[in-house]
């Protein structure tokens, strides 16, 4: 993490959502037209409150609402005016290297200069039988077109070859970017994932859905030992993990935990788990767990130490969980950016000025 002696860490903190498809105040489930409405009212919101970064997340099945999270984007890009747009992830596996590229290039230009993607193999599969593409060759897919973007990001004539798609021989993409795109790849923590993302030389972002964020130092020094190795300069390191900010922490757990609740247990079906319970949830939102939930000061307590043991670039909480009301949500942005960021920012700067970093 870049550093200038007895200052505040340059960390960046965002936030990303998935599109989850929400309800109202009555329990009626909203249209997927209404919550793509409502993540870029959030956005707005985001930006206006000095949000670093809003991640969009790409889904294709019935419990989220974004396909295409660079039309989103776009949209919030025409409304807002600092805040940095991008994926949460870009599932590359099942997507044209060459047509992201060029998405997120239109994007960076319509944003003047705002784009990022997260290139990442998705937590679900649906994307691959509906475009067409088999599982087996799950790693491979990502494996090539992962290498195919790479050399993309130098905007020069490309010629590249592989299995997994047809190749190209110097041939330039359109439209250049400005200033180059910023390019993360998201993994989920295997170390064969940080390695290959250093392979690249890419900036690293990690989703920490479950347990202590300590346990993911390991990989962080596999990532800049790799990187040493590679011979790239040492990069960017994120986190994306669920959160949830209300008044007091007994308000965030009580407003978070029945839809928190229907997710897992959804998701847990799909997947062979068991039903999860209050006690699960409760251990999740502890100190020791994955879910930043609680009054503003716990939550930013708990990422400033996330930041100090990661040795963090960035911090992105997912404030979006299943069917969380809009304006329950808005509220929890509200929070985020007017008291936890600063209260962050407070807890680094101190904590630097104590120890010399």
């Amino acid at each position: 993490m870049d550093r200038t002696a007895g200052q505040t860490p340059l960390v960046e903190l965002g936030l990303d959502t998935f599109g989850d498809v929400t309800v109202d105040a009555d329990g009626r489930r909203l249209t997927d037209s209404e919550v793509i409405r409502n993540v870029v009212e959030e956005a707005v919101l985001a930006d206006r409150l000095g949000v670093d970064f809003i991640g969009v997340g790409e889904h294709h099945r019935d419990d989220f609402a974004v396909a295409s999270p660079e039309t989103v984007l776009a949209a919030i890009a025409g409304r807002t005016e600092r805040i940095r747009l991008g994926s949460a992830v870009t599932v590359l596996s099942s997507d044209d290297p060459v047509r992201v590229f060029q998405r997120f290039a239109t994007l960076d230009a319509v944003s003047n200069g705002r784009a990022e993607v997260i290139l990442g193999r998705g937590s679900f599969t649906e994307s691959f039988p509906l475009f067409g593409y088999q599982l087996d060759q799950y790693e491979e897919l990502f494996e090539e077109k992962l290498d195919l973007f790479s050399v993309l990001l130098a905007e020069q004539p490309v010629t590249w070859s592989g299995e997994t798609r047809a190749g190209l021989r110097n041939q330039q993409v359109y439209p250049r970017t400005a200033g180059g795109l910023t390019t993360w790849v998201g993994v989920g923590g295997s170390p064969q994932s940080v390695v290959r993302a250093a392979k690249y030389g890419l900036p690293l972002m990690i989703a920490i859905i479950g347990g202590e964020s300590v346990r993911f130092a390991p990989f962080v020094d596999l990532y800049q030992r790799a990187l040493t190795q590679f011979e790239h300069p040492q990069l960017p390191i994120g986190v994306h993990s669920p959160g949830h900010i209300a008044a007091t922490d007994e308000q965030a757990k009580d407003e978070l935990w029945p839809h928190w609740q229907q997710m897992r247990n959804k998701i847990g079906r799909e997947r062979g788990w068991g039903p999860t319970t209050r006690a699960e949830f409760e251990h999740a939102a502890s100190p020791d767990g994955a879910l930043y939930v609680g009054a503003p000061d716990t939550v930013a307590r708990k990422i400033a130490a996330t930041v100090q043991t990661l040795q963090l670039s960035r911090f992105d909480m997912k404030y979006s969980a299943g069917t969380l009301p809009h304006e329950t949500m808005m509220r929890s942005i509200e929070l985020y950016g007017g008291e936890v960021i600063p209260k962050v920012r407070e807890l680094l700067a101190t904590e630097a000025a104590t120890t010399g970093a």
